[in-house]
């Protein structure tokens, strides 16, 4: 069972404001996997290729390391609409 954070994060924007916490039209989008922020959607408009590539280190409190923390995503292979929990750093 999901605790009630996790619930809460599902189809969010990753740093969006909570008035506002859903997807926009006309925005392209990647869904976090695992990890903290699993359920999370990071708007990718307007990256290019190799910064898609790259993934991404993204601050988080609810990660390992908590206040400071970032949990570490990179693109599925073959599904980059999926980005894949990579580990936590401080």
């Amino acid at each position: 069972m999901e605790s009630d954070d996790e619930q809460l994060l599902r189809g969010r924007i990753y740093g969006a404001d909570h008035d506002h916490p859903g997807p926009k039209p006309g925005r392209s989008y990647a869904e976090l996997v695992g990890g903290p922020l699993d359920g999370l959607l990071l708007d990718i408009t307007g990256w290019r290729p190799e910064e898609i590539n790259d993934g991404v280190s993204l601050a988080t409190e609810l990660g390992q390391f908590g206040p400071g923390g970032r949990a570490l995503y990179d693109p599925r292979p073959g599904d980059p609409a999926r980005w894949d929990w990579g580990g936590d750093s401080p």
